[in-house]
């Protein structure tokens, strides 16, 4: 990655390439997850813990294999209390499968355990399987490389090692197995790194299983871009593509309309309902969500922001903020965090917000600032207006009321209480409460001097 983040720590679709694995095992209810950390543990240790508490830390000192990580993880599950033993499975996946889903690792879950294998392994086909361990099958490939893919697994084989038809083979190891618990405790220790790079594989199980009179099975992912990984910035932009393909896909059979999938992108941590529309270069991030009815669009990003029913959000940039039912965003506003709209509210165009609430039905149409503010039902804050609201030590707040009405071009200068009923003048600055029901104006007379324009030229010949 050239990064110094560590790579399953790179974002995909709202969350981390670790956070997408561990959210697809979580979904299998497992008695004990295990998490191997070695290099950078400082950053991947917390994060999987604040993903998944219940995890355990195993820290892999030096990088030593797979068959040495999965070592480490069982120590650690013994001084967890979760000692691999027993008839249950162990289930060993990689960090950085983003794509992974919960429901692929259930089926090749109970595929393992209603079989007698001691060990499986999760496969797929692809049109080029360059550079990956082939799976081949009991009976071997024909010259073609087509092999009984009903067969049990006699090898796995790596590139450098195939003959020509095994290079045909086009069934890949991805590198998730499935263990029985028992046989994977007894075949640990008799893993050996006597290999060009001095490791411990994880897959000289396979023929270890094979050498005790075991069988070793293989379940086929139908998607194989599920098990696919990422070592650099183009192969995770490749499967953020991906994965936010198959967001919208299931977003748009459960009834919401997405105009152009090719610029709307939309985290797997949304949520949306049906009729919603989303109409190009939308962006959608993190705990958002969308009621029935909202268009969203376009060109506008939402971050942590919840959309009532039958709103309208266009060209808005919003973190943080809520947008009530019916209510009105756009074009070109900025909701930061804090911002409440009630219903049939709205904020128009060139708007920004921060910490404030705005009534039902009330209004800032226009090239405003509200920051720290209250505003209440059915008020309407005129063009021009900003809540001043920092002294350069200090935020305070403005309150508004109901049915107030604001001139152009004011300055609320906080903190201030501008009645319910009350009027501004134009050009109003408001430094002191202004009651219910009355009028404000702080701008003096206008002076007009009749042919002053014709002496200045004048002047200057």
């Amino acid at each position: 990655m050239k990064s110094s983040t560590m790579k399953v720590l790179h974002p995909i679709g709202g969350r981390s390439m670790l956070g997408h694995v561990l959210h697809a095992v979580e979904a299998l209810h497992p008695r004990q997850v295990v998490t191997v950390v070695g290099h950078q543990r400082g950053q991947v240790g917390p994060h999987a813990q604040q993903l998944l508490p219940s995890t355990v830390l195993a820290v892999q000192e030096t990088q030593e294999g797979t068959g040495h990580a999965v070592r480490v993880a069982a120590d650690a599950a013994r001084v967890a209390g979760a000692e691999l033993g027993g008839d249950g499975t162990v289930l060993v996946c990689t960090g950085d499968t983003p794509l992974l889903r919960g429901e692929t690792l259930a089926a090749f879950v109970a595929s393992h355990a209603a079989s007698d294998h001691a060990v499986s392994i999760l496969t797929g086909s692809v049109p080029d399987p360059h550079g990956y361990g082939r799976i081949v099958r009991e009976g071997g490939p024909d010259d073609t490389g087509r092999q009984d893919v009903s067969a049990a697994v006699a090898a796995i084989v790596e590139e450098k090692e195939c003959t020509e038809a095994q290079r045909r083979i086009d069934e890949i190891n991805s590198g998730i197995l499935a263990f029985d618990a028992a046989f994977l405790r007894s075949v640990l220790p008799r893993l050996r790194n006597d290999n060009a790079k001095e490791e411990y594989y994880l897959t000289d199980a396979v023929a270890l299983a094979r050498a005790d009179g075991h069988t070793v099975g293989a379940h086929r992912v139908e998607d194989v871009g599920e098990t696919e990984g990422a070592n650099d910035r183009a192969q995770l932009a490749k499967l953020g593509r991906l994965l936010n393909e198959r967001v919208l896909e299931t977003w748009m059979k459960d009834g919401v309309t997405v105009v152009d999938p090719t610029t709307t992108w939309v985290d797997v941590t949304v949520r949306l309902e049906a009729d919603v529309t989303l109409l190009p270069g939308t962006q959608l991030h993190g705990a958002t969500t969308v009621a029935t009815g909202a268009t969203v669009g376009p060109g506008t990003t939402l971050r942590d922001v919840v959309v009532g029913a039958g709103a309208g959000v266009v060209r808005t940039h919003a973190e943080g903020a809520e947008i009530g039912e019916g209510a009105s965003v756009g074009p070109f506003s900025y909701l930061r965090p804090g911002t409440r709209l009630a219903a049939r509210s709205k904020i128009g165009a060139y708007v920004e917000t921060k910490n404030a609430s705005l009534g039902e039905g009330s209004k800032v149409p226009h090239l405003s600032y509200v920051g720290d503010a209250e505003i209440g039902d059915g008020s309407n804050i005129g063009a021009g207006t900003v809540f001043a609201n920092y002294d350069g030590h200090t935020k305070h707040r403005t309150v508004v009321g109901d049915g107030t009405r604001t001139g152009s071009n004011n300055t609320f200068v906080a903190p201030v209480r501008i009645g319910d009923g009350a009027m501004t003048g134009g050009g109003t600055v408001v430094r002191e409460d202004v009651p219910d029901g009355a009028l404000a104006v702080s701008a003096g007379p206008l002076r007009i001097i009749e042919g002053w324009v014709a002496k200045r030229r004048a002047r200057r010949g």
